[in-house]
């Protein structure tokens, strides 16, 4: 077991040593807002600089940007809020965090234990003090409440092993009159053990299932990068020769990676080909996935998930064989040392994307967005993308294949614009954010914090004054109309640059700019007509449409 280290061995409070704790982990920073609560260890973040603190202007925005930065740099993400008002207005970001599979830390100021026995109703309580906690448990995969300093080393450690283990949130409250106790360092829990024969013999099922296969494919999802492994799955789908696709959660990943990608698969919403693929084969590797509505219930054919392999959650299944308590991380491992350093060389048909858009007087469609940022990233190498949900996410499918973080399966709004900063802030790389006029409502904000940091994101704003993918769904309904709130004269009043488009010239100018300009964040407002959809959603709506009637 493994202590962590502190400078010149001087004796740590309780918060010092769990900031340790956290970086040992893998955190990088911390972005949070404080409070009455949460103001001593707030207090012991910003002096001990053992962690750098990013603070945000609402707490959904920092929970968002806390998820992206555990998705961006394959560590863990920590959200810093108080008690009641602050932690309970993150449950939104902590769920889709839970959802989707993404190591965060909630780290909640508290009541002291003398005030939790006062007898009076505490401001920020809601049914009794413990109900934050209570509450917390139903997102997170562990809890505590750092209430004993001699306890606290060992829960701070198994809560955080958890969190990297399981790659889900869990929740560390801390009591104010507890931020000051001395605390011994956090000592690691060790990896509990993997019975080998299992994994020999799951190792030598899936092989052989795959070898009898007339048509294996391997499918990645958000796991894989969860763990750190998308080199190593590069490689094993080399070994194994067998064609790559992402889900729809999955899309991103492999994208700076000698894989054979041929692209992601979306059913009745994807490209033909790759639908063809997926639903045609007779053995389906599903590495890390996540086996939910927005992956599969769109199939053009239904995927009989009973004759895939399913590699996800710590377990193997094939058929009814179940292999328990195998780390995906070990399992990709294990299939490597045997299949040897052989590598198969064939050839794979990649997607293609619209590119070339042509800079005239015509009115824009989410495809020209598509198009305008390959044509960028074409001249300007690759960028990042955070996008929230919508029909920008569904306009991200056309661009290339690049690094991306979006809610895909829990589907919040709201998620695009911090998870940008967090992007920015975990990698140091200029992230591009793909955001609808109805989520910048609610957390475009946070654009506002960039001057103190010197974030610079270039921000598409889809602004078709309107809940545009609702209206797909339900068209006869007026609420969602939006109106133009004027998003571009904004930008200048947060520190940041703003522009209206409407034409692709204008759309090409804007884009041409804001990469040439760094220092300030550059927001780029497309005006959309309403009812003008990318070719993707288009795609989306009419198959779900007629799946619909078919049931």
């Amino acid at each position: 077991m493994l202590s962590i280290p502190f400078a010149g061995h001087t004796p740590m409070n309780l918060v010092e040593s769990l900031l340790h704790a956290l970086k040992d982990h893998g955190a990088r920073q911390i972005f949070g807002i404080p409070g009455d609560f949460a103001l001593p260890y707030f207090r012991i973040i910003e002096e001990s600089q053992i962690l750098p603190l990013h603070t945000l202007s609402h707490e959904p925005g920092v929970g968002f940007a806390a998820d992206a930065a555990a998705r961006a740099h394959m560590g863990i993400g920590v959200a810093a809020v108080t008690y009641g008002a602050g932690a309970l207005n993150m449950i939104n970001a902590v769920a889709a965090a839970y959802a989707e599979k993404s190591p965060l830390v909630v780290l909640s100021g508290g009541p002291g234990k003398g005030e939790a026995r006062s007898g009076l109703l505490l401001h920020h309580q809601a049914k009794t003090l413990d109900s934050q906690f209570q509450m917390f448990k139903e997102i997170t995969c562990d809890q505590v409440r750092l209430d004993d300093a001699a306890r606290a080393p060992a829960d701070i450690a198994r809560v955080l092993a958890n969190c990297r283990r399981r790659s889900e949130p869990v929740y560390i409250e801390i009591p104010r009159d507890m931020v000051n106790l001395p605390c011994a360092p956090v000592m690691r829990e060790p990896a509990p053990p993997v019975d080998a024969e299992a994994l020999a013999a799951c190792v030598a099922e899936i092989l052989a299932r795959l070898a009898q296969a007339k048509s294996p494919v391997l499918m990645a999802g958000v796991e894989v990068r969860r763990y750190g492994l998308e080199d190593k799955v590069a490689l094993l789908s080399r070994r194994l020769g067998l064609p790559v696709v992402t889900s729809f959660m999955g899309r991103g990943l492999l994208a700076d990676h000698d894989a054979p990608l041929v692209g992601t698969y979306m059913g009745v919403a994807g490209l033909p080909e790759v639908t063809q693929l997926v639903e045609g084969s007779d053995g389906l590797f599903l590495l890390g996935e996540i086996i939910c509505d927005t992956n599969f219930a769109v199939s053009e054919t239904r995927i009989d998930m009973r004759k895939t392999i399913q590699a996800l959650d710590g377990r193997v299944t094939m058929g009814y064989q179940l292999y328990p308590d195998l780390p995906l991380a070990v399992l990709v491992d294990a299939l490597l040392e045997s299949l040897g350093p052989t590598e198969k060389a064939f050839a794979v048909k990649p997607a293609t994307y619209p590119h070339g858009m042509v800079a005239d007087s015509a009115s824009i469609t989410p495809t020209d967005i598509a198009t305008a940022v390959n044509d960028l990233m074409a001249a300007h190498g690759k960028m990042p993308i955070a996008s929230d949900m919508g029909d920008c996410l569904f306009t991200a499918m056309e661009i290339e294949h690049t690094a991306l973080v979006a809610p895909g399966y829990y589907a919040t709004m709201g998620y695009g614009v911090p998870a940008g900063l967090g992007l920015q802030a975990a990698t140091g790389q200029r992230p591009l954010i793909l955001v609808g006029d109805g989520a910048f409502q609610m957390t475009g904000w946070e654009l506002g914090n960039c001057r103190r940091y010197g974030w610079d994101p270039i921000v598409l704003l889809f602004n078709n004054a309107s809940w545009e993918m609702l209206r797909t769904f339900q068209p006869e309904s007026g609420f969602n109309d939006l109106g133009h709130w004027g998003f571009a004269e904004m930008a200048a009043g947060m520190g940041g640059d703003g522009v209206r488009v409407g034409t692709r010239a204008e759309l090409k100018a804007a884009l041409d700019k804001a990469v040439a300009t760094r220092g300030r964040f550059q927001l780029i407002e497309v005006t959309l007509p309403r009812g003008v959809l990318s070719a993707t959603l288009q795609r989306f709506v009419a198959g779900v449409k007629r799946l619909s009637a078919v049931k």
